[in-house]
């Protein structure tokens, strides 16, 4: 069982869709349920996680830099198959434990982007592992933590948000020490664009179709959104271009996320005046 502690996390987070305030106010967290390599038993726990491409995510096992590995990791060492909550989706991820030169480039962007890694692998004489949580693909939509489908398309506008705002703020903290964009910062930027992109894409194809056959006076609307999609998609491609330099001007990016965001917001809250309430006729 979780801890008080843990499980009013938890409690939060399942409640707001991934938003929790505290000490994990801001962060990029995870709900990892495991089976107990012992008990065989399932144990849910708020995670810290480093976006890591369309495909997957890093999870740290630092328990804080503790002498032994935190028990989730024992579990998913002898259970690798898991369970992920992101905020908006659940879904079935391969645990697998990083190793190498894989691990070190993998830490090494962590404690570039927090300093707080390296100090917990200072307290500690084991490595800290580093543990890739790859999606297991499935077939049809996704899992959607929703009652609606109306609430679903809120809950993963609101996810892109979240991120989106993460991002800008790890742009300014870059600013401010006058450094250049970190490796990860600029796989976060990477794996934001493959997202945003892949729910354009999933929009096109699938929820469009559905609704103009259902709602054909909701043809202008939806004319007007795949335009929008048109010029996200060049602010996006712009912005990979920036940031997939490793010596990218940090003003230039920072410029190209504001544009990005200015467009997204006003296009996101379009949409859901819009298509919300479609989606939740009946």
């Amino acid at each position: 069982m979780p801890n008080d502690f843990n499980q009013q996390v938890i409690d939060e987070f399942r409640a707001n869709n991934g938003r929790v305030g505290g000490y994990f106010e801001g962060a990029r967290l995870l709900l990892l349920t495991t089976t107990g390599a012992r008990t065989g038993g399932r144990h849910t726990t708020p995670v810290g996680y480093l976006p890591d491409g369309g495909e997957r995510v890093l999870v740290i096992a630092s328990a804080a830099g503790a002498p032994r590995h935190p028990a989730w990791f024992h579990n998913l060492v002898a259970n690798p198959q898991v369970t992920v909550e992101s905020g908006a989706f659940t879904y079935e991820a391969r645990a697998v434990v990083l190793t190498g030169e894989e691990r070190d480039r993998a830490f090494a962007r962590a404690v570039e982007a927090d300093p707080g890694w390296a100090a917990y692998q200072e307290k500690t004489e084991r490595v800290i592992p580093v543990v890739a949580l790859h999606e297991i693909a499935r077939g049809g939509p996704p899992n959607v933590n929703a009652a609606s489908m109306g609430e679903a398309l809120k809950a993963i506008h609101d996810a892109f948000r979240r991120e989106l705002a993460l991002i800008r703020e790890e742009m300014r903290s870059s600013a401010a020490t006058g450094s250049m964009l970190g490796a990860q910062l600029r796989v976060n930027c990477l794996t934001f664009c493959q997202g945003l992109h892949n729910h354009h894409t999933g929009e096109e194809l699938g929820m469009f179709p559905v609704l103009a056959d259902r709602h054909p006076e909701a043809g202008p609307a939806l004319a007007r959104l795949r335009e929008e999609h048109e010029r996200i998609a060049d602010l996006v491609a712009e912005l990979r271009r920036v940031v997939g330099d490793e010596g990218a001007d940090p003003a230039t990016a920072r410029a190209e996320v504001e544009r990005l965001t200015a467009e997204l917001e006003a296009h996101l809250t379009y949409e859901e005046e819009q298509l919300i309430p479609l989606l939740d006729v009946g």
